[in-house]
């Protein structure tokens, strides 16, 4: 295990996108410049396979076969969290067992759909994590968007109690900010052992998150060094500062938040940094027409217009 998960972990971590070809191929050298690119825009960590990384329709090998290759780029730089949720336990343990041997820091897991109570959904992580074994760090990804499952602090607080290798909430319920104050306040190292927070959402209430008590993002964004700053001037105090950098990229966070399309928008901006070759998503998957295109080119050359006028005051 390279730089494995804790509780302290903080920061961003960046949820890849996964690059694929016109003809709906992983793009295996486009997988090599996503990580130079990411990493060097600072980014703390990154988690791969997740839910905006289409890991639903990747194959069984495919997953695996990117899991390796990530890792051996990435070559111990920042930890590396590999999203392994399935319908199924014998996959899931799988793809876990691949990714810590690969190097992994951790593992993220979703409840799966279906789950009705809170009784069921410990049972469920009970089980789990007896399989993966106490050496296996676990995030519990909370997104009850996509899986339908919610959960109350109380009942990730009885987790946290009863597996020391659960090290992370990833918060994307929405809203959600109560929750994730409730478990900040419980899970502070005096009532209960103190875990990370990391906020998702795609940043879109990242100032917000960090004032309740997140510890960082775990969520993408095609300009990831706003994440970067926007934590690091939080952590040193400088929130007014923070919200000022967030500010100024507010219109393309809400714009890239689309339900439906905005996957898309994300990987049209990263193709034009460099990040991709394409910004395919794998079928099915939505086509940016020439109206976006037309709203992206605006939106980017607003974003550097603001750049360059809070660039020239910082000088002034």
């Amino acid at each position: 295990m390279t730089n494995p998960l804790t509780e302290s972990a903080k920061g961003v971590f960046i949820i890849a996108a996964t690059p694929f070809t016109d003809a709906g191929a992983i793009d295996w050298p486009s997988v090599d410049t996503m990580v130079e690119f990411y990493l060097g825009h600072g980014v703390d960590g990154m988690t791969i396979l997740g839910m905006m990384g289409e890991a639903q329709k990747l194959l069984e090998s495919e997953s695996l076969e990117f899991t390796r290759t990530v890792l051996r780029r990435v070559a111990g730089r920042v930890p590396v969290v590999v999203g392994v949720s399935s319908p199924g336990t014998a996959g899931l343990v799988k793809l876990s067992t691949v990714a810590m041997e690969a190097g992994a820091a951790g593992v993220m897991i979703a409840p799966i759909p279906g789950i009705k109570t809170e009784t069921q959904l410990r049972a469920y992580f009970d089980d789990v994590i007896a399989a993966l074994g106490p050496s296996v760090p676990v995030v519990y990804q909370d997104y009850p968007q996509s899986t339908g499952v919610n959960i109350s602090a109380d009942c990730f607080v009885s987790m946290v109690d009863a597996h020391q290798s659960l090290v992370m909430f990833k918060h994307e319920d929405w809203p959600g900010l109560r929750k994730l104050a409730r478990i900040r306040k419980a899970c502070n190292g005096t009532l209960h052992r103190r875990v990370s927070i990391l906020a998702g959402n795609g940043g879109l209430y990242l100032p917000q998150e960090l004032r309740r008590g997140a510890d960082g993002a775990m969520t993408g964004f095609a300009f990831p060094e706003m994440l970067v700053g926007v934590c690091r001037l939080h952590a040193a105090g400088k929130s007014a500062e923070a919200e000022d950098l967030f500010d100024t990229y507010l219109p393309l966070v809400c714009y890239e938040q689309q339900p439906g399309i905005g996957l898309a928008i994300r990987k049209e901006i990263l193709r034009r940094r460099g990040a991709f070759r394409s910004a395919a998503l794998r079928a099915p998957g939505p086509k940016l027409d020439a109206d976006d295109m037309r709203e992206i080119d605006a939106l980017l050359a607003r974003l550097a217009e603001r750049l360059d006028r809070v660039g020239r005051q910082a000088a002034a």
